[in-house]
C-alpha cells in the first residue's frame, strides 16, 4: 500500500541504519519484470544487501512465466536475491521443481515459503539447494514445524514485532536437542498470539495490536481499518497472559477503555 516514492524512501533511510550484524533485504517486486529490475537496481545503489521477490500480484501468470520472471531479474543484477512463494497473496504457487531449478542461479540465496502445500517444504529441503529456507509464521499454513524440524533456517515472521525474543527462539536452526526443545516450548506457548496476529488479513491484527501496545505503528491505510473493541482487547489479553507486556515494557491502556 506504499507509493513508489515511499518504498524508495524506506530503502534509503533504513539502509543508513545497518550495523553490519545482519544483512538487510528489501521487497522489490514490481507489477512487471522491467519495474522489478529497476527496483532491485535502486535498492543496490542505495545500500541494500539483497532483495526479496514475489510473483507480481494480480496477473496470475502461469508457472513457466513466473519461472522466467525470477530468472530474468537475477540475470539483470549481481545483488543477492530471495524468492517469496506467496500464493495466498499473489495466486501464483511455484512447484518445488520450478523452485529448485531457479535456485541453481547463483544470485538466489534465500527462499521464504508460504504455500498451503506443507509437503513442498520437505521437497525443497530434500533438493539441498544452496539457499536459506525459511517460512511464514502463520499457524494456519502450518509450515513452521516441518520447516524447522527438517533443517530449515528460520522464519520470516511478523509476530516478532510483538514477541521478538520468542520468535528468535522459534527461528533458530536446530543443531542439537536443546534448540528443538526450545522451539517446542516457545512455539506451543506462543500459539495464542500467532493465531491472533493472523486472525485478520495482514497487517490488520498485528498493526492494530502494536498501536495498542504503545508502539509507533500508526493507523492502517484505507480501505483497511484498525481492530477495535473486543477484537482488539482479545489481543491485549493474550499479550498480558503471556507476560509480554512486562517483558517488553508495553504501555497498555485499561482493557475497559479498549473494549468500549
Amino acid at each position: 500500500m506504499l507509493s513508489p516514492e515511499e518504498k524508495k524512501q524506506i530503502i534509503v533511510e533504513t539502509a543508513k541504519m545497518k550495523t553490519g550484524r545482519m544483512p538487510i533485504f528489501f521487497g522489490c517486486t514490481g507489477n512487471n519484470t522491467e519495474t522489478t529490475i529497476a527496483n532491485v537496481r535502486f535498492a543496490k545503489d542505495n545500500g541494500a544487501d539483497g532483495a526479496i521477490l514475489a510473483a507480481p500480484a494480480f496477473i496470475c501468470a502461469p508457472e513457466a512465466d513466473i519461472d522466467s520472471f525470477f530468472l530474468d531479474v537475477a540475470d539483470a543484477t549481481d545483488l543477492p536475491l530471495g524468492i517469496y512463494n506467496n500464493p495466498p497473496r499473489v495466486k501464483s504457487d511455484l512447484h518445488w521443481d520450478h523452485l529448485l531449478r531457479i535456485f541453481k542461479h547463483p544470485n538466489y540465496v534465500v527462499h521464504k515459503e508460504s504455500t498451503g502445500r506443507v509437503g513442498q517444504v520437505a521437497q525443497v529441503l530434500a533438493g539441498k539447494p544452496n539457499v536459506a529456507v525459511m517460512c511464514c509464521d502463520s499457524p494456519n499454513l502450518g509450515l513452521v514445524v516441518p520447516t524447522m524440524s527438517l533443517g530449515g533456517h528460520g522464519t520470516a515472521n511478523m509476530t516478532g514485532n510483538i514477541a521478538p525474543a520468542e520468535l528468535a527462539t522459534i527461528s533458530t536452526p536446530w543443531t542439537s536437542y536443546s534448540e528443538a526443545e526450545g522451539f517446542k516450548n516457545a512455539y506451543l506457548s506462543l500459539l495464542p498470539l500467532l493465531h491472533y496476529t493472523y486472525s485478520a488479513i495482514n497487517p490488520v491484527a498485528v498493526k492494530s495490536l502494536m498501536k495498542a501496545l504503545g508502539m509507533p505503528a500508526g493507523d492502517l491505510r484505507k480501505p483497511l481499518t484498525n481492530l477495535e473493541g473486543e477484537a482488539l482487547a482479545k489481543g491485549i489479553r493474550i499479550v498480558q497472559e503471556l507476560g509480554l507486556d512486562k517483558r517488553y515494557g508495553y504501555n497498555i491502556k485499561p482493557l475497559s477503555a479498549v473494549a468500549a
